[in-house]
Formats: structure tokens, sequence, C-alpha cells
């Protein structure tokens, strides 16, 4: 979850460093830190909280000439937000960058300990550090004393390691968390995602599980699996925006009929997969996420059973392992994932492959671990999402799954050409129900200011609109910090309703084409208790407090993702109002690399 840079070549590198850093800081955002190893000498500084920070502490500081240098933007796993904690951690004469978790680091530091090493910080990453230059007392080649140092560790990581020993190498391993190696005209790169290597390096390793190696300037030549890198870089701009959240939710009318182009042609669904029988003998479908991804899912499973004619499961990746999961012959794995690195989500595919299922990846990036790793792939095609709380990716997730469940039904023969014909106009509608309303965003704008007080948030619906309700509650509580919870609607009377009162704040989903009678006796329920209501619908509801407005809609799935973009919205201007930071809410990262 924390992001990591490292060059080797002549360039300045403390901007170089920091420029990849601002690049990954949506990953991390605690801490931050750069060591530069230049003429012999290292040189370390970090800093808490933003990179702002950190270029402030190193102001003064400047290399030229040749040298190594490793940066690194820190999400906390095992210990405070401190400098202490901040990576690159030290021993004597060799620094490191990590990200991932040691699962064995308190047995690890406990000998060197009885050595007479000395940790100052409560991370798992001084280990390895200090364990790299108590093996160089036993190994004299120090790519020996690296190997081995890896070979004691358990757990997900990737490593970046500079030691004065040798100063024009770095040294790297990566096992379950992103490591990208490039080349450019100006040296070696590495990095934790493509984005900081844009404009650097032209060509690019994604480095694969259980790599262990060390590079210097002549050193790329010898890596496999080599490729170009997309050299785009205009997703890093707000474009006027106030955020870039603001921005991909303004987006999603645009990236939701990229993800359709191509994939639907003369009524039909078309997918490109590599194997033409790929879902032949298909029985049953597994999806498995975490977060936005699993809600995501949720809307998948609905749509997979009722036009796929497919029994579906929903499971979380976190938890999906340890349950000791059966697995049929003919099920299909699929594995949702915005960033490609959700470390649950990936072992949960690695996992699956050993019983020899079929595995499909829906993902955001190309050349991501679970992509490779996954048999085929469905590109959600959302471009890099750079605000940490998901909006246009989960919109795409969804679409790329409703997609799958007419090209299942066609391909079952359960779903008529008529209806499939019909449901691909719906997609194209409902792609265009995203643009976003400047008169409905003023009218969230200005009712915000309502929302900011009492003891939580109930957002409620029925069928497609239950997980919709799970998911605006969490985008609310992951920027606004307010406490939020999602309810099917007809459970309001098992429970939940004994917290009914004027300042329990209600946000009832009320689609017109959708069991709205249903949900509009669950929403009468909470008002006869006193609680506040706002509804969103395209039809008057006398019983709200506040209603929210969607244009008028001929399909559920249309008011999907009206309904979406506005409560999308609505948790933006809360968020505003309250003042928390929108693009980088506290405790949070946006690509998640440990369990």
């Amino acid at each position: 979850m924390c992001g990591i840079v490292g060059y080797i070549g002549n360039l300045e590198k403390k901007k170089l460093i920091i420029g990849g850093l601002r690049e990954l800081e949506y990953r991390g955002y605690d801490s931050a830190g750069i060591s530069v190893l230049s003429q012999g000498q290292l040189h370390t500084f970090k800093a808490v909280g933003k990179l702002v920070n950190l270029e402030k502490k190193c102001e003064t500081f400047a290399s030229s000439g040749f040298g190594v240098a490793i940066g690194h933007t820190r999400w906390a796993t095992h210990g405070k937000p401190t400098e202490a904690n901040a990576h690159p951690h030290f021993a004597d004469f060799s620094n490191v960058v990590h990200n991932g978790i040691i699962e064995n680091h308190r047995e690890i530091k406990e000998c060197l300990e009885k050595k007479g090493h000395h940790f100052v910080s409560q991370t798992d990453t001084e280990v390895i550090v200090h364990l790299f230059e108590e093996k160089l007392k036993t190994f004299t080649d120090t790519f020996e004393a690296f190997k081995q140092t890896i070979a004691e560790l358990r757990g997900a990581y990737a490593i970046l390691l500079i030691t004065q020993k040798e100063p024009e190498k770095i040294f790297y391993a990566k096992n379950a968390s992103p490591l990208i190696i490039g080349k450019g005209e100006d040296g070696i790169f590495f990095a934790s995602s493509d984005a900081p290597l844009i404009g650097l390096a032209t060509d690019v390793s994604y480095l694969e599980d259980q790599s262990v190696g060390y590079m210097d300037l002549n050193g790329f030549e010898s890596l496999d699996l080599v490729v170009k890198l997309n050299q785009d870089k205009g997703y890093a701009q707000k474009d006027g925006f106030r955020f870039f959240m603001e921005k991909e939710i303004y987006e999603q009318h645009t990236v939701l009929l990229e993800s359709m182009m191509g994939r639907t042609n003369e009524g039909k669904v078309i997918f490109d997969f590599r194997d033409g029988q790929f879902c032949d003998e298909i029985e049953e479908i597994t999806i498995c996420a975490c977060g936005t991804s699993y809600h995501a899912g949720m809307v998948g499973k609905y749509l997979l059973e009722r036009y796929g004619k497919i029994k579906t499961n929903v499971v979380i990746a976190s938890e999906f392992r340890y349950a000791n999961p059966i697995l049929k012959k003919n099920e299909l794995f699929v594995a949702i994932s915005q960033s490609g690195e959700t470390l649950d989500t990936l072992e949960a595919v690695k996992y699956v492959k050993t019983f020899g299922n079929k595995t499909l990846a829906i993902c955001n990036v190309d050349n991501s671990s679970i992509v490779r790793e996954c048999d085929e792939v469905l590109l959600t095609r959302a471009g890099i999402e750079k605000g940490v709380a998901s909006t246009k990716a989960f919109a795409t997730q969804v679409m790329v799954l409703w997609l799958l469940s007419v090209f299942l039904g066609q391909r079952r023969g359960v779903l008529a050409p008529s209806e499939a014909e019909t449901l691909i106009k719906v997609m194209v509608e409902s792609a265009k129900k995203t643009e976003v309303s400047h008169k409905l965003h003023d009218r969230i704008k200005r009712l915000s200011k309502r929302y900011l007080h009492g003891h939580g948030f109930f957002f409620i619906g029925r069928d497609v609109f239950y997980p919709l309700a799970l998911e605006s509650a969490l985008k609310l509580k992951e920027i606004s910090y307010l406490h939020a919870e999602g309810y099917p609607s007809g459970e309001m009377k098992h429970g939940p309703i004994a917290l009914a009162d004027s300042e329990l704040f209600t946000v009832a989903l009320m689609p017109e084409h959708l069991l709205y009678e249903k949900i509009k006796s669950n929403v009468e329920e909470l008002s006869a208790r006193d609680a506040t209501i706002c509804a969103l619908s395209a039809k008057e509801f006398d019983g709200a407090d506040d209603m929210l407005y969607i244009s008028p809609c001929s399909h559920y799935m249309e008011e999907f993702f009206s309904m979406m973009v506005a409560l999308q919205l609505f948790a933006l201007e809360v968020a505003v109002r309250v003042g928390s930071d929108v693009d980088m809410p506290r405790n949070l990262a946006k690509s998640v690399t440990v369990e």
C-alpha cells in the first residue's frame, strides 16, 4: 500500500525521486523519505505527513553526478506515522524501502538483537536492512548476502536496497507486491506502478513473484518480459476541478462508453477472449473482491443470475481462503480489483488456480499482478483513478459485469436476441445518465449543509440498489468520517429501525422501475418513527424531508447509474463541508497490497 521509487543515473536525484513519489502519494501519505547514495556518501531525509513536508526537509540538498537513490511514501501497517517509522530504514551502511508485510519480522528482530543490532523503529521493514548487514558477515559477495536475506523473509514485499558496499547498484526483491523496473535515456528507474515512470522510461519489466536481483546501468538487458511503456500522462491533471475525485465523477459518462467500446455489435455482446471456448461448460460463478469492488460484484450477482441464468456467489477476498471453500469443477472464479494489486484478491486467485479452475480478472490496470495471474481479463478502461475513494472504477466494474451477464445469457441460449439488443441500448442510455447535471450538483451542494450532525446515516435500497446503498455508505464513511451503513430496505424492521429518530438520516434509493412500492413502504416505516428522510427518485415521494430528483428513466439500470452519480456527489459535498481531505482521506490508501 506504500509507494516506492528508485533511480540509477546522473540526473538530479532528489528532484527525480520526489517527483516520482508525488505520482504515488495516493498510495500512502502518512510519511515519506528518500535516500541518495552518491560519491560514497549516504544522505537520508524523512518527514511525517504529506510529501510537501519532506520537500521542505531536504530543500537545501542537491546531488550531482552519478549515484543511486530510493524513495518511499508510507501507509502505516506497523508503528504509528512517525519520523522513526518512516522509510527508508537504515543500519550501519545500507538503506532499504519496502512495500508489504514481513510476517516473521518479530523472530528475526529478536535473533538480531541478541547479536547486537539496535533497532530504532516499530516497523517490520527495519529487520531487512539489519539482516542484510548481518549476512555480509558470513557472505563476502554482496548479492549472495542479499539473496540469503530475502530467503529468510516470509510475507509480501517489494524491496529496494542500497549499500555503500556496492554504490553503483540497487538490489531488489518482489513477492506479491508490485515492482517495475524501467530504462530510459537517463538511466534505470524503479516504481510500484507505471505513473512515476512515464516520460522517463521507454521500456519496462513487470517483475514476477519471487524475483530477486540487482540492477546497475548495464543490467536492464538481462531482464525478461520487457515491454514498451504507454506514455499518456493526461490523467494527472485536475482540469479545473477542485479534486481528482470530482473530476473522476464527471468523467464517468465517457469512461462507461469506453468500457463498452468494441464489445457490442449488431445487438450482441462480444468478448475477445484468447480462448474462444473459455466460457463454455461454466455452471457456476464465484466473484471475489474487496471493498468497492465487492459491492460491484454484488451488483454483478443480480445481473448474472437475472440475464445469464447462472448461479453466482460473491465472496470477500480476505475471508475466502481461510474458510476452506468448496470449488466445483466447472466453476468460474472472477477476481475484481481496480489496481490489480489487491493482495487478498491476488492470493485468492493463486489459491483457486491450485484446483485447476478457470480464472477471470475484471481490472482497471493492464499488466498488473492479478491480470497476469488470471487466465483471461476484461479491462474496465476507467483510466487511472487518483482519488482514493473509488468512483469511475466502480461504475466501469458494474458495466463490465452487466456486459458479461448479457454475453453469458447469449452464449447459454437463455437470453432472447431481442432482449439482448434492448439491454445494450439501455447500457448506452445508462452511460449517458451519468453525465453530471450542474443543476443537480448545485442542489446537492446546498443540501449537504443539512447533513453534518446527527448520529449516523442509513442508506437503503432493494435488489441492485442494496449494493449501491452499501457503496454509497462506504463513500461517505471514507471521505467525511461520518458513520454510515447500507442496508436492504426490507431489513429495517428486523432490528436497525430501533435506531430511528430525528437525528438518524435515511437516504432512500427509490427507483420507479424496480420494487418502488416495496421500498416506499419500508421508508414510510422509518418516517413514522421520525427519521429524517432524503429520497432519491424521479418520482415525487410525499414522505421525504428532502428530495434529490434524478431525470426520468425507462429502465432500473438507468436509475442505478443516475443515483450512483448523485450519491457520489453527496459524499463529496458533505466531506467538503466537514473539511476533510477528499482525495486523500485519513488512514486509507489506493492500492491495498497487504493482508
